[in-house]
């Protein structure tokens, strides 16, 4: 059975960011994962876990304990980004990279990670870096966001005097907006 052939244009009456066979403006669509590849990367990562505990049991503890806020963070954030868990993952790994470093090159050991996750301090770095990734996430959007806004507002006041000196040069007449037809087409002034 011979396929049909790729429209090089949208269907008549259809613009051409929708979405149609072979439409090369369209965003791409996204499908759901079906339950042989979610079993797939499921075995995937237990053999890299299992892998990584045959190798360094005191690199994984490690990790376990010291990423347990970025795994609430990713049970917990409901965003289609998951924008909380990689700011809480982020800094919380920058917290846990310096003891990791030192279980690596000095002693790699079972009781060598004991030492560290019983550790106030080392927790209180780990745990800390984790709580100022969940602050920028709760501060940084509205901070940007009125940021925004008074560039915007700042970009119209240069235009509005831009405009002034426009009219101041070449007149009232330059003001004048094109009047619009009841037809939708527009009349020349």
């Amino acid at each position: 059975m011979a396929t049909p052939p790729i429209p090089k244009t949208a269907p008549p009456g259809m613009p051409l960011t929708q979405g149609y066979p072979g439409n090369p403006l369209a965003p791409p669509v996204q499908r759901p994962l079906d339950q042989t590849q979610v079993l797939h990367r499921l075995i995937w990562a237990g053999l890299f876990i299992a892998t990584l505990l045959f190798i360094s049991p005191a690199t994984v503890m490690l990790l376990f304990f010291g990423l347990l806020p970025s795994f609430v963070a990713l049970i917990t954030d409901r965003s289609d980004g998951k924008y909380a868990m990689f700011c809480v993952l982020g800094l919380n790994f920058s917290g846990l990279f310096p003891f990791l470093a030192d279980l690596w090159f000095k002693t790699d050991s079972i009781d060598a990670a004991t030492n560290i996750l019983s550790d106030v301090f080392s927790l209180f770095i780990i745990y800390g870096a984790a709580g100022f990734g969940v602050m920028f996430y709760m501060v940084l959007p509205p901070v940007v966001t009125s940021l925004l806004s008074v560039m915007s507002q700042r970009r119209v006041a240069e235009l509005r005097e831009n405009q002034a000196k426009i009219v101041e040069e070449w007149g009232k007449g330059v003001t004048k907006a094109a009047e619009v037809v009841v037809g939708g087409g527009i009349a020349a002034p």
